[in-house]
């Protein structure tokens, strides 16, 4: 059967969970100015699953009606009950690089008890690309949640503020490897005479996928 508007539509506006879930499937093969029409509904509807289908679609689809995709997204990120539906508006509104959105970001991280909203909020800054993003990135760099922190690494390195620096070198020596992994990856993003110092101490990193990864980033750069 072929999937046309109309079929979506139908499963879309089922009473069926399964049906719409097909319908949101379906609905990525649908032109986007259209879908982002027929998906809006389902941002708000009952079964949090159905809605945290429909929110992560936002993205690239929202970026047919910016301003229309940014209220749906800040509506969710601070109404929705369930936090994974926050998180991934979190996600969306860094995707769609929707920076009009950072101050209400970094209200829900400074208010959230929930350290996976926190985390996704940290994670989404770098993909934003909001240099303001800065000051929150270097308190999260300090979260007692290793999530967090590796987020924020990742983070700081999207952004490539040459004064995030000085906060991501000593990590080199963090006793985590999954912090050393993720600052090889983040230190891969400056310039090579800032850097290349502490990614030859990576190289040499007793844990194998840490010093792959930085042997691999120093064979790459200029």
């Amino acid at each position: 059967m072929s999937v046309n508007p109309e079929s979506v539509q139908q499963l879309l506006s089922s009473d069926s969970f399964s049906d719409r879930v097909r319908g949101l499937n379906q609905l990525r093969q649908i032109e986007p100015k259209l879908a982002f029409e027929m998906v809006k509904p389902l941002i708000k509807d009952p079964n949090p699953r159905i809605r945290y289908s429909a929110v992560s679609q936002l993205d690239p689809i929202g970026n047919e009606n910016p301003p229309e995709a940014l209220a749906l997204l800040r509506d969710r990120l601070f109404n929705d009950p369930e936090v994974d539906v926050q998180s991934v508006a979190a996600d969306v509104i860094g995707g769609l690089k929707l920076t009009e959105a950072y101050e209400d970001l970094q209200k829900v991280y400074e208010t959230t008890p929930e350290w996976l909203l926190q985390m996704s909020i940290i994670a989404t800054l770098g993909e934003m690309g909001d240099a303001r993003g800065f000051d929150l990135l270097k308190i999260a760099l300090n979260s007692e949640n290793s999530l967090i922190r590796t987020a924020a690494i990742s983070s700081l390195g999207d952004l490539r503020i040459s004064d995030a620096l000085p906060l991501l070198l000593p990590l080199a020596t963090d006793e985590d490897w999954q912090v050393r992994f993720r600052l090889a990856i983040a230190l891969g993003q400056f310039e090579k005479s800032k850097v290349e110092k502490v990614l030859t101490e990576l190289a040499q990193d007793p844990f194998e996928q840490v010093a792959q990864t930085a042997q691999d980033i120093l064979s790459k750069m200029k």
